[in-house]
């Protein structure tokens, strides 16, 4: 396999066609079953599929299309993991998200039974070799929100820290065995560490110790995993229905996490005034990971100008070496079933456009 990230990468999700979301209506309503629904799916999944090859991506996924939510459908398969419906969604600045979440209610380990394996199999024998088949899972650091630890189950948050680490490194090996060699853990938690707009205090540990924490608990699932699967992250700021959660560069987490995470590429998002300059770019070290800069935005569907597009990675390739630089969208154009305020077509307009791009300017 060529080494992951790719010149022209995305982030993973797609919008969901509106075929899927009356199976899923359906099944809710018991009009249909569930292997009716999954039927639905991989019929589409098999579409989407082709069409990612088709637009020239050498990385594709399954869209997300068997997930109501980018971390939730993950999460709450891990044993000590549950979702619930709290009171209120979370707070995006012009919108307030569907109220689904998860928390933790004992200890947590991997489920050997995961979902997600079976599905990866499935989509992988879809995508059957014409293209590098890519899993998208949320981030460990995801457990880190306030609130989401039972305290009575874990009144230490370095004991919590350290099951996260092993269910992570379980699951890491579950799925290589799988057939997994291109994983993307998805962070919103740790882009939040580098916002001014947030504020962190978790057990008495500061923004920095928790910055230190997020570092610690990424490297040591990574600890020992196979050479030949590549793992990148992505920093996201929140995308749910072309909104986001909040701003800010990354600069505050750039010197311990984008110098010392051991991944193979960041997905960083560059596509609005809300993620400031490249100067957080030259903390990685030359010759190490990738940045893949969101210089283009999922939540519109307007094309980016080409020559914009060139002086911006002009202007990276001031802090980091241009054969380190790859290009993407900066989130998905779905992290939940909603998806952002785009058409199916302009979705598949940018991706092609991103692919012509990198292969002029990268």
């Amino acid at each position: 396999m060529a080494k992951a990230p790719f010149k022209a990468d995305h982030v993973g999700s797609l919008l969901r066609p509106e075929s899927i979301k009356q199976a899923r209506a359906d099944y809710q309503s018991g009009t249909i079953t569930y292997e009716d629904l999954r039927n639905i799916e991989t019929e589409e999944i098999k579409r989407i599929v082709d069409k990612q090859i088709e637009v020239g991506l050498e990385a594709v996924t399954d869209g997300e299309f068997r997930r109501r939510f980018w971390h939730t459908d993950f999460l709450e398969h891990l044993n000590g993991v549950e979702g619930y419906v709290p009171e209120h969604g979370y707070k995006f600045k012009n919108v307030e998200t569907e109220k689904y979440t998860i928390r933790n209610k004992g200890k947590i380990s991997f489920n050997p039974d995961h979902p997600f394996i079976a599905d990866f199999k499935e989509f992988n024998e879809i995508v059957d070799g014409r293209a590098v088949a890519k899993l998208t899972i949320p981030s460990p650091n995801q457990l880190f929100h306030p609130g989401m630890r039972d305290s009575d189950t874990y009144a230490d948050i370095e004991a919590y820290a350290k099951d996260i680490i092993q269910a992570y490194r379980d699951a890491l090996q579950a799925f290589y065995e799988a057939g997994v060699r291109y994983l993307q853990i998805d962070d919103v938690y740790i882009a939040g560490l580098s916002s001014p707009d947030l504020t962190f205090d978790t057990d008495g540990y500061d923004r920095d110790q928790l910055i230190d924490l997020a570092l610690r608990v990424v490297n040591g699932v990574l600890e020992g995993k196979p050479e030949d699967l590549y793992v990148t992250t992505h920093l996201c700021r929140g995308n749910y229905q072309s909104d986001y959660m909040f701003g800010g560069s990354y600069d505050l987490i750039a010197p311990t996490l984008l110098a010392k995470e051991k991944v193979d590429g960041f997905f960083l998002e560059y596509d609005d005034e809300r993620s400031g300059d490249f100067k957080a770019l030259s903390h990685i070290p030359k010759g190490g990971a990738r940045a893949v800069l969101g210089v283009f935005t999922s939540k519109t569907g307007e094309l980016e100008d080409k020559a914009e597009i060139k002086a911006r990675i002009d202007e990276a390739s001031e802090h980091i070496p241009r054969e380190q630089i790859c290009i993407s969208p900066q989130c998905g154009f779905a992290s939940t079933h909603h998806g952002n305020i785009l058409t199916e077509e302009e979705q598949w307009d940018k991706l092609r456009y991103i692919v012509q791009v990198a292969k002029e300017i990268l």
